[in-house]
């Protein structure tokens, strides 16, 4: 036989061929009507700037984390056998349009090499691959049946028809092999197989008979699949590649939108039009896989909060077509108003989703609701927000005033200090909280082992709003950015280095929407330049066994996560214990979001689930880079240690230790 030569005959066995083709433009009309009610009902949304710019940028995202699935395949059982599917159906439908070419308009592609290589083998196998994910699915939702999944008739009949489908695929492949003797049947294995176990019990005859009986019933569950795949879950293969397209390139961080004080009519959201074109979207795009709910810290702890279910209950009004006849906060059990302030902001939920949807701006958009227009939030949360208000820091029962812990260290005031190379910012957490005063002190004292020039503002420093944004005040943040702002300008100051991510967060990625101007450094990444260029060397290094906890508002929403390590690998002999969910995947303290100034019951906190998870390894030490951080751990690891002997350190004590005065 010559490989040149090698092909099949389409459309074999089958007569009257063309009423495929008639039964096609119905399919494709019902689908496309299901396509186009859905962007109907996202263009209703506001609009979001900045989300169809640098396209080779997003170009190059979809193909990671669509294509290839990167995002997807952090979990392992459920991202493989998606992945299966995904590529093998892909695999399938390029095989088709090569049919379609070849067949329908005469182009002679489906020859030699590329037909035995690609259309027989490859196609064949990434089939069999697809029908095993198929199979993977269906256990894990019918056996073993992890709580987060969503547990519907719908998604069970997805997986039944994509198995027939399959099933039904190599059946019609192998009894053509069979019944047409084709020379090149065993290019593609897995119809040539199935071909061989029906050949000993039925005749040719027989074989033809169910080859087009089958043929018609795989061709009208197929088009029936498509056209009622728009209707269903099934539109997130669309969706989810539109979604990631349009996702947030900034960190999620800077993700929260402003308001515009003097034209909106509503502050917050409490309608779905509302909510930008972008958040619409992103409902549809949700695949019901449960991740974000999985890696929430308040849901891990038995707290009500469901950032999946708020999406899907926000998507069921979006499909019931409601044009704020609802008001959305309190419709549901998910949109509850006490649940929403059950967040801590950490954004673990934006992390793990596999098609970025970003759940935590809309729940912060409907924070906002509740308190610029409702005033109604949970009644500590007001007083962090009155204290701020009146005092410029959450600290309503502080005894400090902002110039405590520079007393007796000698530090210029910005408007004394000329030439200074930084201006170090407190932050409310640290210089306000006793125990936290000491991390502070550490920095000034590194700072001036180093040689380097800097300054404080003391009393003129407020709060950079974080606390109040992230529990739903927008006017007071704004109104502290542009006040700060405006006293940074008066300064001059050009840098600030802060030991606080969420004052790094604010300053970095928020306040230059209102003109700022100036760089800003997280302490550990400031201190580690020192160390390389030779200005800080450290003396004494430590036996301690450290365990990192990453700060969601330092790894998380902006990407830092090397610059800790690399400080504590100078600090300490020992490598660093690295716990089970670090980096990027860091669970949170339960300080954020203005949860600190939140008194949570005692079996449902977040930071003793933390403490108990770094009390399970044997770091002598647990090492922070937050000021919310340190005296959350503090807290839950003296509630959980017991006898055993574990401190909690900031980055800045623990390098300051390393380096003693001279």
């Amino acid at each position: 036989m010559n490989p040149s030569e090698a092909t099949r005959e389409v459309l074999w066995n089958i007569s009257n061929g063309w009423i495929m083709y008639v039964l096609l433009v119905p399919t494709m009309a019902i689908a496309s009507y299901g396509v186009w009610i859905r962007y109907k009902s996202w263009k209703q949304g506001l609009p979001a700037d900045g989300r169809l710019d640098q396209p080779m940028r997003r170009l190059k995202y979809l193909w990671n984390h669509a294509l290839l699935q990167r995002r997807n395949l952090r979990q392992k059982y459920a991202g493989i056998f998606h992945a299966m599917i995904f590529w093998g159906f892909i695999a399938l439908t390029i095989a088709t349009i090569v049919v379609m070419i070849d067949h329908d308009f005469g182009v002679p592609i489906m020859r030699g090499a590329f037909y035995l290589y690609f259309q027989s083998l490859f196609v064949d196998l990434l089939g069999l691959i697809a029908l095993i994910g198929v199979v993977m699915a269906g256990y894990r939702r019918w056996k073993s049946k992890p709580e987060k999944l969503v547990y519907t008739d719908e998604a069970s009949w997805i997986i039944i028809i994509f198995a027939v489908l399959m099933v039904t695929g190599y059946l019609l492949e192998g009894w053509r092999i069979v019944a047409t003797n084709d020379p090149w049947g065993a290019w593609s294995p897995v119809g040539y197989t199935t071909g061989a176990l029906f050949a000993p019990f039925f005749n040719i005859e027989t074989l033809e008979v169910f080859h087009v009986l089958f043929w018609w019933f795989h061709l009208i569950l197929a088009f029936g699949f498509i056209a009622w795949a728009p209707f269903t879950k099934m539109l997130h293969p669309l969706t989810s590649a539109l979604n990631i397209y349009a996702s947030n390139l900034e960190p999620v961080g800077g993700s929260l939108k402003s308001i515009d004080f003097d034209t909106a009519e509503i502050f917050g959201v409490n309608d779905l039009k509302q909510f930008t074109w972008k958040d619409l979207l992103d409902l549809d795009a949700c695949t019901e896989c449960g991740r974000c709910t999985d890696a929430c810290p308040a849901n891990t702890v038995g707290k009500d909060l469901s950032p999946r279910d708020i999406i899907l209950d926000l998507r069921g009004w979006l499909h019931k077509g409601s044009n704020g006849e609802v008001g959305l906060i309190g419709s549901t059990d998910a949109l509850q108003s006490d649940r929403l302030f059950e967040c801590t902001s950490c954004a673990a939920c934006v992390e793990a989703c596999p098609v970025s949807i970003e759940q935590l701006p809309k729940i912060v958009d409907m924070r906002r609701f509740q308190v610029m227009e409702e005033a109604e939030f949970p009644e500590t949360m007001q007083g962090a927000v009155n204290s701020i208000e009146e005092r410029q820091h959450p600290y309503s029962g502080s005894q400090f005033s902002r110039a405590d812990w520079v007393k007796e260290l000698d530090i210029p005031h910005a408007s004394e200090a000329e030439g200074a190379e930084v201006l170090v910012w407190a932050g409310c957490g640290a210089s306000l909280v006793e125990r936290n005063q000491n991390s502070i002190r550490s920095l000034a004292k590194l700072l001036k082992k180093a040689g380097v020039k800097f300054s404080v503002l003391g009393r003129e420093e407020k709060c950079t709003g974080d606390v109040a944004r992230r529990i739903g005040n927008e006017f007071l943040f704004e109104s502290l950015a542009k006040e700060n702002i405006n006293t940074f300008k008066k300064h001059k100051v050009k840098k600030i280095v802060t030991a606080c991510p969420h004052c790094f967060n604010t300053f970095r990625n928020e306040y230059p929407e209102f003109g700022a101007d100036f760089e800003t450094y997280h302490h550990s990444e400031f201190l580690g330049g020192l160390l390389k260029e030779g200005r800080l060397k450290i003396t004494e290094a430590s036996e301690r066994r450290i365990a990192l906890h990453d700060p969601c508002y330092l790894s998380r929403h902006n990407g830092m996560t090397d610059e800790p390590r690399e400080l504590l690998n100078n600090v300490s002999k020992s490598p660093i214990t690295e716990l089970p969910r670090n980096r990027k995947n860091s669970f949170c303290c339960g300080g954020g979001g203005g949860m600190s100034f939140v008194d949570e019951p005692s079996d449902k906190r977040v930071n003793h689930e933390r403490a108990k998870e770094i009390l399970a390894t044997e770091a002598d030490t647990v090492a922070v880079g937050c000021p919310f951080c340190t005296t959350m751990m503090e807290d839950g690891i003296n509630a959980n240690k017991g006898d055993r002997k574990i401190e909690v350190k900031e980055l800045a004590e623990l390098l300051n230790e390393a380096i003693p005065d001279e």
